[in-house]
């Protein structure tokens, strides 16, 4: 990728920052009765990493809930950005409490009102913090203006009944803190990440954890904009929010990481460090210190945080025997967050009782906040499905996510088969160019309100392999996988220089080819891969979804050479692919049903 394309990206998401930043700026009223409960601010001076600083809150109390009536309480914050004035934090705060539940709603570290860097949920940092929250609800330790809470249920001396929920960035904060302090009794984290190295570096070739993989330039730079623009949005800033002139706002690492990332070159030691500290604040790091029963929810439009992510810490909790649970919802960051589907979970009208997955949150937290073991919280595994249009109807579940259950193969002919001996013998080719020649995603435009072209790539860019008119609906719930073998005599000479940037880089994707030749990109989703060795064959995860491929239309599966949404090859490096009866690509797919 040349510099000049690099810069004009940043400058692009420096845009996209300070527009994303923009309706963020929301300022908390006074304390008031709301008939059901009474909301009162407060601040808490806490130990954050090297500096204290103080966290802005609001407390929600349901009427008739004292000393001598206790509740069990609910602990939520914001995402990304925002603060505990938002509307779907705020509203969490005032839909618990109307349900009888304390509720205390918090800015995160280092937004709305609060104090402190943003270190990107570090269960040290961020976790500690909210577990000084806890002692509050526990009745250990005051407000800053000497408010105790006295009426919180408690399991002993200064363990109160506690739950979380958020999501985002306001959902991994819950898996830190209760990776600190065990006595948080229940989680529902939202749409959240199980490891950043994959949310915003992505490589999906399995087995090359320590290979770094093509950077989210679009999403992580638009976040970033987000905090180090924020006096442009928050007015006299706590100086405890103020880092230096080279990282304005957020803790060390963390810019040096996204500087990394943006200058497009991986050498092996800044790559080792950067690798390390994302995975430190990531779930995948400490999950195996999380003992409180866990209901994750992850959004099938999502290309920021995708199925993988909440499949991958599900898969850890269940493992380790912690009590876990998983949805996979309609919406996510990339579509429905603000406007859900009938039926769907609307976190800002609060409809609990009337969507599947808010009865599944009151079920969680009336069986473990509310210990009314007679409770059942549902199935393992729920999926929604965007096929079925009665909203009473939409979900189905399972005891486990489904597997790899039909086996494709890759044809020297561009056709997708159902056994070996349909493939023709053959090979194919594409080759990079030095601009992107590919478009899956503008991962900001719902955001900032402006269109998104189509997905497209590119002729010569790509290749496709396209089944045969499907005879009935096919189900693809889950992840498929391929395996790939690849020819590339360019990358395979510059795989060892030293850097990672000089490894190939290629995109996989699945399409949708209607009757009419209409094409549909299942939420956008592709598997970016920097190939480990080219020398070899390897087998890339893609990202999970859920769609039926309707009776009459075709599967596309493609590689490409590029994609606007992440930083891609560094030089031309031509492909290609070889296909032989005995030695060829292999698709596998989550197939339910027939």
């Amino acid at each position: 990728m040349s510099r000049r394309v690099s810069r004009s990206r940043t400058a692009l998401a420096a845009l996209l920052g300070a527009a994303l930043t923009a309706p963020l700026t929301l300022t908390a009223g006074p304390a008031h009765a709301g008939g059901r409960y009474t909301v009162t601010p407060l601040t808490f001076t806490v130990r954050a990493g090297d500096r204290s600083c103080a966290v802005d809150a609001d407390l929600y109390r349901p009427a008739g809930v004292d000393h001598a009536h206790p509740a069990p309480a609910v602990l939520t914050t914001n995402g990304f950005g925002g603060s505990k004035s938002d509307g779907s934090t705020d509203a969490i705060g005032k839909a618990f409490a109307e349900r009888g539940y304390v509720s205390l709603v918090y800015s995160g570290l280092g937004f709305g009102h609060s104090g402190c860097l943003i270190s990107l949920d570090d269960p040290g940092i961020d976790g500690e913090a909210a577990s000084r929250l806890v002692d509050f609800l526990g009745g250990t330790r005051p407000a800053d203006d000497g408010t105790r809470a006295d009426f919180v249920t408690l399991d002993a001396p200064g363990d109160p009944r506690v739950g979380m929920i958020g999501g985002s960035y306001g959902g991994a904060i819950q898996l830190a803190t209760a990776s600190v302090d065990h006595r948080v009794d229940a989680l529902v984290p939202l749409i959240t990440w199980n490891d950043l190295v994959y949310s915003l570096d992505p490589n999906n070739a399995v087995g090359a954890r320590d290979v770094p993989g093509a950077f989210k330039w679009q999403w992580t730079n638009g976040f970033y904009l987000v905090g180090e623009s924020q006096p442009l949005t928050t007015p006299s800033l706590d100086p405890s929010r103020i880092n230096s002139l080279a990282c304005l706002h957020f803790v060390r690492d963390a810019c040096d990481t996204v500087h990394t990332l943006d200058s497009g070159s991986y050498p092996a030691g800044r790559t080792g460090r950067l690798l390390a500290y994302a995975r430190s604040v990531s779930p995948a790091s400490y999950l195996s210190r999380v003992q409180a029963p866990t209901l994750l929810v992850q959004g099938q439009a999502d290309t920021l945080f995708n199925l993988n992510e909440a499949t991958a810490s599900y898969r850890t909790l269940r493992a380790q025997g912690t009590p876990a649970a998983l949805i996979w919802q309609s919406w996510g960051h990339s579509g429905g967050l603000t406007d859900p589907a009938a039926g769907e979970l609307n976190l800002t009208q609060g409809n609990l009782e009337s969507s599947y997955v808010g009865r599944r949150i009151l079920a969680w937290f009336h069986r473990y906040l509310n210990k009314d073991r007679s409770t059942r919280t549902g199935p393992a595994f729920a999926y929604y499905r965007d096929w079925i249009t009665d909203p009473d109807r939409t979900y189905a579940t399972a005891d486990r996510v489904p597997a790899l259950s039909r086996t494709l193969y890759l044809s020297g002919d561009g056709t997708l088969v159902d056994t070996r001996a349909k493939v023709v013998r053959g090979s194919r080719g594409y080759t990079n160019w030095l601009v992107p020649t590919s478009h899956s995603e503008s991962s900001l435009a719902g955001a900032v309100g402006v269109p998104d072209p189509a997905p497209y790539d590119t002729k010569g860019t790509y290749l496709a392999w396209t089944g045969a008119p499907l005879t009935g609906n096919l189900d693809v719930v889950g992840a498929p996988q391929v395996t790939l073998r690849v020819v590339s005599p360019k990358a395979e000479r510059t795989q060892g220089s030293g850097d990672a940037a000089d490894r190939l880089v290629l995109f996989a994707k699945l399409y949708d080819v209607a009757p009419d030749g209409t094409r549909t990109l299942v939420h956008r989703l592709v598997a970016p891969v920097r190939v480990p060795d080219v020398t070899r064959s390897f087998t890339v995860t893609l990202p999970g979804i859920v769609h039926r491929y309707a009776a009459g239309h075709r599967l596309r599966f493609v590689i490409a050479a590029s994609d606007d949404a992440y930083f891609g090859n560094r030089g031309i490096k031509p492909v290609t692919v070889v296909s032989a009866p005995g030695d060829t690509g292999v698709l596998r797919l989550p197939v339910v049903g027939g």
